[in-house]
């Protein structure tokens, strides 16, 4: 679980503040578990959502991002993903802004649509699809920069 946590989080100092907050409250809802489905699946819910708790917590603040910049940037093709190492990954996604991250986890590895996660989050649907692109176009320069420096050592 602290897998999860940490892409939902900056750091892993955030994601174990998650993980714990997150552990209480299966202990606290221990007694509601029904036994439909997994129940790792159960505790994943509850870290999502608990996550997703904690990123409501905190200040908003709003990133600014010239479009021209970002559609001037060549996109990652998929072999580029390929050649980075999983923790890499991991600290590219943590290095997004607080928003583009939540949507991002929310809609890539929870399958969550963009419905669902508005209503979660208590934004629009557009809001939403923004930031998961705002998010994808981010990661994908920043994985351009990381081949590059690959690159020349």
């Amino acid at each position: 679980m602290l897998g999860v946590c940490m892409r939902y989080s900056k750091n892993r100092e955030e994601a174990e503040e998650i993980l714990q907050e997150g552990f209480m409250q299966v202990f606290r809802s221990l007694h509601s578990f029904r036994n439909e489905g997994s129940f790792e699946g159960w505790i994943r819910q509850i870290m999502v959502h608990n996550a997703i708790k904690y990123f409501r917590s905190k200040p908003k603040v709003h990133l600014l991002v010239h479009m021209e910049t970002l559609q001037s940037e060549q996109a990652a093709n998929d072999e580029t993903f390929a050649t980075l190492q999983k923790k890499e990954l991991l600290k590219l996604i943590q290095a997004l802004p607080p928003a583009y991250r939540l949507v991002f986890n929310l809609y890539v590895f929870e399958g969550m649509k963009h419905r669902e996660i508005a209503a979660q989050l208590g934004i629009s649907e557009g809001t939403s699809k923004s930031n998961l692109y705002d998010a994808r176009t981010l990661l994908q320069k920043a994985v351009t920069r990381s081949l590059r420096i690959m690159k020349n050592y």
